[in-house]
């Protein structure tokens, strides 16, 4: 099996799954996505139509995206099979189950999960040297990176393959090598998200200005200097000397702050509510979602 134009099945026609099918049929890959939900695959066309007329993309390319009902007519031809179902450990395994019934044999099964180790998710499938995790950033379209994960039965030869498939639809794959939960971009970045709570709940700052100081510090250079490349910049001996200092400070607690459960107890939860760590107006909220969606627009624009 080559990586030249492979049939591609994907699992769940949500965010995650429409996006993840326009980007390989923008490429030339046939590309059949099965939902539950029929409203969720009368609307798919439309969606991935939607997207690449706004990114000025290749308009046919929506052709080369189908619906399916049945797990049995996305994967039946596919070379490639990738979930993008609920984040659900028990969700994920059941549909794997019904996937290796109706795949071929030599199809490559991948998980688009952000956190959940594969080992788990692939647990019962008989052949799991074809089995990995490929984790999509979202939105699909717009973030390059691809996190391509083996188990312990992965065999090379399916993790090269899905390298270089992911290559060659302009993502920007990378390699974890072992299968830890939330692989390597969750866990750096949810390490970030619990000290920034921490911040919070200890009354060192509130919630705008930890996005203050992220956002008008470090971050500005994140997209170009990564945090071992400015370990290597300023020195290790810096490193380990500004360490020895902050790190004992740090929260460095192995469950969600407190401060979590008591928001979500009081019905804070963040956008969807109008209230979470800060306060949100719809207005606001589609200011925000705006200005993301244009920072990545022009990111990629950038990359080009």
């Amino acid at each position: 099996m080559t990586t030249g134009k492979a049939r591609v099945g994907v699992l769940g026609a949500g965010l995650m799954g429409h996006g993840i099918a326009q980007i390989f049929a923008l490429h030339g890959h046939e590309t059949i996505v099965y939902d539950p939900f029929q409203a969720a695959l009368d609307s798919l066309k439309t969606r991935v139509a939607a997207n690449l007329r706004d990114l000025g993309e290749d308009p046919g390319a929506v052709a080369r995206v189908n619906p399916s009902s049945t797990i049995e007519g996305a994967v039946k031809d596919a070379d490639f099979v990738v979930e993008a179902a609920l984040e659900n450990l028990e969700v994920k395994q059941k549909l794997f189950a019904e996937v290796e019934r109706h795949a071929r044999k030599d199809a490559i099964l991948a998980s688009n999960t952000s956190v959940i180790p594969i080992t788990d998710i692939m647990r019962n499938i008989s052949d799991g040297s074809r089995a990995l995790g490929t984790h999509w950033w979202n939105p699909p379209f717009l973030v390059p990176l691809v996190e391509v994960i083996g188990t312990s039965r992965t065999s090379q030869k399916s993790i090269d393959w899905t390298m270089e498939l992911h290559k060659s639809i302009g993502k920007t794959p990378v390699h974890v090598k072992k299968d830890v939960p939330g692989f390597v971009g969750n866990r750096l970045q949810h390490a970030l998200w619990r000290e920034a709570i921490s911040l919070v709940e200890n009354g060192i700052c509130d919630a705008e200005t930890v996005d203050t100081v992220v956002k008008a510090s470090f971050g500005r250079r994140l997209a170009v200097l990564g945090p071992l490349e400015n370990a290597d910049m300023v020195g290790l001996d810096l490193t380990q000397a500004i360490h020895e200092t902050v790190l004992p400070a740090i929260d460095s607690r192995p469950a969600p702050s407190p401060l979590l459960k008591k928001l979500m107890d009081e019905g804070k939860l963040g956008f969807k509510s109008g209230e979470g760590l800060r306060k949100w107006s719809p207005e606001e909220q589609a200011a925000l979602r705006l200005k993301v969606l244009l920072h990545l627009k022009k990111a990629r624009e950038n990359d080009a």
